[in-house]
């Protein structure tokens, strides 16, 4: 929110304090303020040397100072043609001091060339020769110095000036026509110079979404005090209680309606100060009915709405026209004032008459009611709207306006009835329109505003400060809590603008923090906690995930982190099936009721996918890619809320290594790359009995080359290369892509206790036996008979070499394998070779092996 210092000095006294100095206080109080912006006003040493943009006090500052000397409220007394230019003309202008002759070639006082002597003069802003402004003709912001020169014949030394020029907004088209108050020879600076404080309002500080709000937390942080807005109209004519009614179907909702009515307005523009106010804010002037409303929601905080009065009244038949709230049908329509046509859900809430919808509740309104020139009654709406609704609908319809900014985050019921007033009061100020008497007010569900109790114990035992009774209540009374104070408690009652305060030990909370940011963070000492640490306790589980991504890291691979957000069509890809053809359906998913965008519609149900997702974006970077991530997947489970699954996903691609100067080229990764990888990872974990077992069965895995990971007959995982129709659904090089998926719970069941091995105190012995099988015959089966039957005493086994050709037999393989025999004592030859025999024979037996000789 953009907020003009000008504005906020007249609800509280900032003399004596610097730009900076506001902002940082108003920082440390939660209020965060982005960017100084000066329009005019003096900036600080520091700020004007770099003049455009610089940083103080750890704020980013920029825009322009005007020099009081060259920079003044001028009048323009004539327009004159220009000798040899009809786009150009000549302006006799007195300046406070002297008559001067200005070239412009400004569009709107050409209506105003060569008709004599002006009736009123029109007061302008008057940059003299020398003055620093922006020029008004480049892109962006650019500093330029009033020179002498000549242009089409007519000496030019001095301008008057358009709102690009010195700062104030983008628009450039015209000069700038000051109201007719405005004192002529007065410094520029001191009429309309302003600095706006660009300030972040977070979702717990919605009270103060409004220059009222913002002057009420400064006025407490500096302890002056607050002046509040005073509300004075005249009223005429019927009262407005007889002409409309109101309905409210859900006070939950709606807690509040109030309409106000203006007759006999006229649309024309507001005051100058006004419009430049709005544009400092960061809004743009429309006309002064609905620069009325936007002025009044800045000042206070209530979102206000305007309805052309006579199209209601023609749309009731000439009856009393009825207002109504309630939710909006399913596929209901509205076309809202941004001339989009929406589709309407049961979650929206409608405003209404009796002939259909008008407005979308809280966010924006409808453009068949919408107030246009030829207006001439207004019936004004100011309303409390469920924040968590109105958030929905904003975020449903992509719809963000300053109404839903504000509604989104709170605002109390208490404002409509001011906020409504507020609205009449400017709108019949600038019109020329007459109020009617009264206003319509429904208000079914006051909030309660809660009383909290809170002591100077509490103070000092979660603030760590000493206050007495009357401190606190002193310092919750500047912002407004109604305190009474009975021996050391303090009874803070909630002031009716505030949504935040809970109750309960959650009020004292809330409570206690304003305490703490009015009597300063950084004001707090740093002191020792004295309470009681609570026992520390671990989460083996994340634990066991931290164990699980070193050893990963270790590996070699590089962790991804992905949203948990996906659409099903991104998942359908992992499918060898078509395009077209029938996968997981849409209701197979967990939606998410407020998507922020539709590619993150349902939560995800395939991690792999996600790693798949990021493998394709990143592999034209590298020559070799390996990834994973550890996350969960989301299971539907009917209405309950969705089974959360943790997997763990790798995909790896590429080369072996990368080029180098020492490696001119490398071989592609394959299937055993990843298998390597897997066996690593789980002999990290010194999980026991884990073997590789060829598979089919996994839809998006190359047949023939998948194989499940199993530990003690339980499957843990699945690994292998990616099929080839999956592989064409995405923009992979022409390597092989390889991935896995683990199921994290059944790999933690998996592991067990294991027991530490003493170093031997005697030589191993070593030998080497090479066996010649069947082709069908997978290492695997080998490896397990040999340690069966090798027992205690055969330590490690390790297959060093495998061998096909003529010499052993179409058919046939040469398996290689190192045995290591270890006892308590050192074995001699006759009992290795013992050992040796028993497994060649078994393997005879069973598998038809022979040895090689």
């Amino acid at each position: 929110m953009k907020v003009p210092l000008s504005w906020l000095q007249e609800f509280v006294n900032i003399d004596g304090l610097s730009v900076e100095e506001i902002a940082k206080k108003l920082t440390l109080a939660g209020l965060e303020v982005d960017e100084i912006r000066y329009v005019g006003w003096p900036m600080s040493e520091d700020a004007s040397q770099g003049m455009h943009s610089s940083i103080r006090h750890e704020f980013k500052t920029s825009g322009i100072s005007w020099d009081k000397e060259k920079l003044v409220v001028a009048e323009i007394r004539e327009v004159l043609p220009h000798p040899n230019a009809d786009r150009l003309v000549l302006c006799e202008l007195y300046d406070g001091t002297e008559e001067q002759t200005v070239l412009t070639g400004a569009p709107n006082l050409f209506e105003y060339k060569g008709i004599g002597k002006l009736p009123r003069p029109i007061k302008v802003p008057y940059a003299k020769e020398g003055a620093q402004i922006y020029d008004g003709h480049q892109e962006g912001q650019v500093l330029v110095t009033l020179k002498r020169a000549k242009i089409r014949g007519v000496e030019s030394y001095s301008m008057v000036c358009s709102e690009k020029e010195l700062g104030i907004s983008g628009e450039h088209e015209g000069i700038i026509m000051l109201d007719d108050d405005a004192p002529v020879g007065m410094p520029l600076a001191d009429y309309m110079g302003d600095a706006v404080l660009d300030i972040s309002i977070l979702p717990n500080m919605g009270r103060c979404a409004s220059v009222l709000g913002v002057a009420r937390e400064l006025a407490a942080l500096i302890d002056r005090p607050l002046k509040k807005p005073r509300i004075q109209y005249q009223t005429e004519g019927s009262p407005i209680g007889e002409l409309v009614k109101i309905e409210i179907s859900d006070p939950e909702l709606n807690p509040r309606f109030v309409l106000g009515l203006v007759r006999d307005i006229e649309i024309k523009p507001s005051p100058y100060w006004v419009q430049r106010r709005l544009r400092l804010a960061g809004m743009r002037p429309i006309d002064c009915i609905v620069d009325a409303t936007n002025y009044a929601m800045l000042e206070l905080g209530e979102p206000l709405h305007a309805f052309d009065y006579d199209t209601l009244v023609k749309r009731a038949g000439d009856k009393p026209v009825v207002i109504s709230t309630r939710a909006a049908r399913d596929g209901e329509k509205l076309t809202t004032l941004d001339d989009v046509k929406r589709t309407l859900n049961p979650l929206n809430v409608l405003v209404c008459d009796e002939a259909g919808s008008l407005s979308l509740a809280g966010v924006m309104g409808g453009l068949e009611s919408e107030v246009t020139e030829e207006t001439r009654n207004v019936l004004l709406e100011g309303a409390a709207w469920n924040f968590i609704n109105i958030r929905r609908t904003a975020f449903g319809h992509n719809l963000h306006s300053e109404a839903s900014f504000r509604f989104s985050r709170g605002v109390h019921p208490a404002l409509a009835k001011p906020g409504v007033q507020r609205g009449l009061e400017y709108m019949a100020a600038w019109s020329g329109g007459k109020v009617a008497p009264g206003l319509v007010d429904e208000y079914p569900l006051p909030p309660k505003d809660p009383v909290v109790e809170v002591t100077p114990h509490d103070v000092k035992r979660l603030l760590g400060i000493e206050l007495s009774a009357q401190e606190i209540a002193e310092m919750l009374g500047r912002i407004e809590f109604e305190c009474k104070v009975e021996g050391e408690k303090v009874f803070a009652q909630t002031p009716p603008i505030r949504m935040d305060i809970g109750e309960g030990v959650v009020g004292l909370a809330d409570v206690l923090e304003e305490v703490a940011r009015l009597y300063g963070y950084d004001n707090i000492p740093e002191t020792r906690m004295s309470d009681e640490l609570p026992p520390q306790a671990g989460n083996p589980v994340n634990e066991w995930e931290e164990r699980l991504r070193d050893q990963l890291v270790n590996l070699g691979l590089q962790e991804v982190v992905s949203y948990r957000m996906t659409y099903p069509e991104r998942e359908a890809r992992l499918s060898t099936a078509s395009a077209g053809s029938e996968t997981l359906r849409e209701q197979d998913y967990v939606r998410v009721a407020n998507p922020i965008a539709p590619e993150k519609s349902v939560l995800r149900r395939s991690l792999l996918s996600s790693v798949l997702d990021a493998l394709e974006r990143n592999v034209h970077l590298r020559e070799g890619l390996e990834l994973f991530e550890i996350g969960p997947i989301f299971e539907p489970s009917g209405s309950d809320l969705p089974t959360e699954i943790t997997r763990l996903a790798i995909a790896m691609t590429g080369q072996r290594e990368e080029t180098a100067w020492d490696v001119k080229s490398s071989s592609m990764m394959d299937f055993y790359d990843i298998k390597g990888r897997i066996e690593r990872l789980l002999s990290g974990f010194r999980l026991a009995d884990v073997s590789y077992v060829p598979t089919d069965s996994v839809p998006y895995l190359h047949p023939g080359k998948g194989a499940e990971v199993q530990v003690s007959g339980q499957v843990v995982g699945v690994f292998g290369e990616l099929h080839p129709l999956v592989k064409d659904k995405y923009e992979f090089e022409e390597y092989p892509v390889l991935v896995a998926e683990f199921d994290l719970a059944s790999m933690r069941a998996a592991e067990s206790e294991y027991e530490l091995k003493p170093v031997p105190a005697v030589p191993p012995v070593l030998e080497d036996i090479a066996l010649i099988l069947d082709e069908s015959i997978p290492a695997a089966q080998v490896e397990a008979l040999i340690r069966q039957t090798g027992g205690k005493v055969l330590t490690d086994v390790k297959l060093f070499d495998v061998y096909r050709g003529e010499q052993i037999g179409t058919g046939k393989k040469s398996l290689a394998y190192s045995l290591t025999y270890q006892a308590e004592k050192t074995l001699t030859d006759s009992e290795a070779a013992a050992i040796r025999n028993k497994i060649v024979r078994r393997l005879e037996n069973e598998l038809g092996a022979k040895l090689r000789s």
